[in-house]
């Protein structure tokens, strides 16, 4: 059955349920109000998200890595550095490099949520999981499962507001924020070539989520003295995906309200 039905469902039962008692308790219509809430903001959520997507790229120094949603935006779910099979990655390669199935590098997607989360394209070296070898004489690679969810992109450029917001009764959960460059056109108007022409500047930074996640509005300002500056003389932005939810109230606050 679809979520969508199960909603329906459950707002007949409590029509009913209502009906029959002689006087509704306001404690418990509050908290069936706020399963609902929650149930249908995840129905749109399933809704319209993009089918679960992977990334299996073979290590060498050369290789990117690259993610990408064509609707919303990434959100990392696993991710491996290693070998857990001997058929990916196997082509052309001696049997001693494909032996050790159970080499894997700790922290890997932790790295690749950081870097990744919240963005609609997602590039990354390999130099940027290679903390150290798992395996030495394995010949690796890196696999990600991911999925694109739906998202408020904004992009505020340095020295500029960022400003986000959502609907009364609704609050804001931050996917991913970054700033940096990642191209030659977003902020671009009138800078010299000088300030545009670095596109491999990327600060991905928690301190959007931090100042915002939980709240109905909130402003922050891109400029290098809150996120820091990553690449000096480069004309900078910042990139937030977030998305806007009915806050999930628990029994302890509502008793407190009656």
């Amino acid at each position: 059955m679809h979520c969508l039905d199960v909603l329906t469902e459950r707002r007949a039962a409590r029509a009913d349920l209502l009906n029959s008692l002689p006087t509704p308790n306001a404690l418990w219509q509050a908290l069936w109000t706020s399963f609902e809430r929650v149930l249908a903001t995840a129905c749109l959520l399933l809704s319209s998200a993009v089918s679960a997507e992977r990334a299996t790229t073979c290590s060498s120094s050369l290789t990117v890595h690259h993610l990408e949603c064509e609707m919303g935006v990434i959100s990392v779910q696993n991710a491996l550095f290693g070998r857990t099979d001997r058929e990916t990655c196997s082509e052309g390669r001696p049997p001693q490099q494909l032996a050790n199935t159970e080499c894997s590098l700790a922290g890997t997607v932790d790295i690749i949520r950081t870097r990744c989360d919240g963005k609609k394209v997602c590039e990354i070296n390999r130099g940027d999981v290679l903390t150290s070898d798992p395996c030495p004489g394995i010949f690796k690679y890196v696999d990600t499962n991911f999925t694109c969810v739906p998202a408020i992109r904004l992009i505020a450029c340095e020295g500029s507001l960022a400003r986000l917001y959502c609907d009364e009764g609704q609050v804001i959960f931050v996917y991913g924020a970054d700033y940096g460059r990642r191209d030659r056109t977003t902020c671009s108007y009138r800078r010299p070539e000088s300030q545009v022409e670095n596109v491999l500047c990327s600060n991905p930074t928690d301190r959007v989520a931090e100042s915002c996640n939980g709240e109905n509005t909130c402003d922050i300002t891109a400029i290098n003295s809150v996120f820091g500056d990553p690449c000096g003389g480069t004309y900078k932005y910042l990139e937030v995906a977030y998305h806007c939810d009915y806050p999930l109230v628990l029994p302890e606050e509502l008793e407190g309200s009656y």
